[in-house]
């Protein structure tokens, strides 16, 4: 392998610890060389070699450091990857890359201009449901799609301690937060839409951004798709939901990976990314001879390090990335 990609964190929070730093300093592919921390020094705790800046500023002056992940808070995503990039850095960007597309076109300019990569960090393409449902479409015996359903539900009735994301401020509210995700996950599988709908309100109390919203894809070929995102739901409901000509698929919401990466289990550990039992999907289709044919399909092991490998792939080897930058400029035509 190449010489490792030396890597720093512009944030220590939650992101930080559990989405970046396991991978950074587990994948041979990277140097988990330094973090921004602007007021406590956390992450030498857990790593105890990273190098502790106050200032971005400061950070960005090392030459040393290669890529730079930008995981603040939305609305200070575009201001950070373009003093990285001119600071001749490659970036990758949480969602939602910035929060509108005018700005991700203004960084794709940039990158350009400075020799640089700019990469979105959608690490929910490479989680364990989804990536067994891309296999189910795959595989044919859902015929022609006609209609997927995909949610993202949680229950917290309470406005969270996290100011970006409960102030009305660009990018904040459920819509960008966790209905990302799902848009991402449609376009990586059904391209461009040709149309859509949308409508997000608030319902908690004293909820000042949106928490539920709800969007409807038309893509070519006839397929709908069904967007929900909740912060109200107590039961939540199954994640994933395919009619096709042939049959249909329904795959509960189940990726484990989250869970624990919080656990502080090791990426590299045996049991990383495999779901819990009785949580696999169901099949259910009619054959050639129009027999009916019900199928249990597990989750496919869940690998949110995929992402890191082709991020090393695209810096050092030139190879593209799976989240191409075309898709993210449709993804943040349908948040605005």
């Amino acid at each position: 392998m190449d010489q490792p990609i030396v890597t720093a964190l512009l944030a220590y929070g939650m992101s930080g610890k559990v989405f970046h730093a396991p991978f950074l300093a587990t994948n041979p592919g990277f140097s988990f060389y330094a973090v921004l921390e602007r007021h406590q020094q956390k992450a030498v705790l857990d790593y105890p070699e990273v190098k502790s800046f106050a200032s971005i500023s400061e950070l960005l002056q090392d030459d040393t450091i290669e890529l730079v992940v930008v995981n603040t808070p939305n609305n200070t995503h575009f201001e950070l990857a373009q003093m990285a990039l001119e600071a001749k850095k490659h970036v990758l960007i949480e969602k939602p890359a910035t929060t509108t597309p005018e700005e991700f076109k203004m960084l794709l300019a940039l990158a350009e201009q400075v020799g640089r990569k700019v990469f979105v960090y959608q690490n929910r393409r490479w989680s364990s449901d989804f990536l067994a449902t891309k296999s189910v479409i795959a595989s044919g015996k859902l015929g022609d799609i006609i209609e997927v359903h995909l949610r993202f539900d949680r229950y917290r009735a309470s406005i969270g301690a996290k100011t970006f994301k409960e102030t009305p401020i660009p990018s904040s509210g459920i819509w960008y937060d966790l209905g990302a995700h799902l848009v991402d996950q449609a376009i990586s599988v059904f391209g461009t839409p040709e149309s859509h709908y949308r409508y997000k309100n608030s319902y908690r109390n004293n909820s000042q951004v949106d928490d539920y919203a709800f969007m409807h894809l038309e893509f070519p070929k006839k397929i709908n798709v069904f967007i929900t995102t909740s912060m109200l739901v107590a039961d939540a409901q199954v994640g994933i939901v395919i009619h096709g000509t042939k049959g249909s698929f329904i795959k509960a919401f189940c990726d484990e990976q989250e869970n624990q990466l919080v656990e502080g289990m090791s990426p590299l550990s045996d049991s990383f990314g495999i779901e819990k039992p009785y949580r696999e999907g169901k099949l259910t289709y009619y054959d050639a001879n129009q027999q009916l044919i019900v199928e249990t399909i597990p989750s496919l092991k869940g690998n949110f390090n995929g992402l890191f490998d082709a991020l090393y792939e695209s810096i050092r080897k030139q190879k593209p990335f799976p989240v191409d930058n075309e898709a993210i400029k449709s993804q943040l035509e349908l948040l605005v």
